[in-house]
């Protein structure tokens, strides 16, 4: 079993609540638009994290982070992409991957609307956790914690930081 703390479009903000809200868990995953080292930096430090580069990442991240990264976790294949879309509306970069080996579990940030949706196509879950930092259009900030579990995804918790 495998907690996982999600969190996307940071846009270089830090807040120290990221680490509160994610003291319980194994893993920590990016969605892109990091927006700065110091960011990722902090989150490493605190636990394992994988991570996606994002269209306002720079030279130096893309230099460290993919911008897809495909991996497995207790079993559950996962694919994370920034720019990804949407279960009925999957982004041209990445929709003949998903068709030709969909994954389980398909994370994508960018549009900073939180959406937790099953493709039935597919047979995938898609989560975009919406957006943790203040840059942006968004009204509210937030952050999403789940349980990988034999390959099953549970416990599926929304976290909303107010100001």
């Amino acid at each position: 079993m495998t907690r996982i703390g999600l969190l996307s479009d940071t846009h270089g903000y830090w807040d120290d609540r990221y680490l509160k809200h994610f003291e319980m868990c194994d893993e920590i995953w990016h969605a892109g638009d990091i927006g700065s080292l110091e960011v990722i930096q902090k989150l490493k430090n605190f636990r394992p994290t994988h991570a996606v580069y994002g269209n306002i990442d720079g030279s130096e991240i893309r230099h460290i982070y993919p911008e897809i990264d495909r991996f497995t976790v207790d079993g559950a294949d996962v694919l994370i992409k920034h720019i990804g879309g949407y279960p009925g509306n999957y982004d041209p970069s990445i929709r003949a991957k998903l068709f030709v080996r969909p994954p389980q579990l398909f994370i994508s940030g960018h549009s900073h609307i939180l959406k937790v949706q099953f493709d039935k196509t597919l047979n995938l879950l898609h989560i975009n956790p919406g957006a943790a930092g203040k840059h942006g259009w968004h009204k509210t900030r937030t952050l999403v914690r789940f349980t990988i579990d034999s390959r099953e995804f549970k416990d599926l918790e929304v976290i909303e930081l107010a100001e």
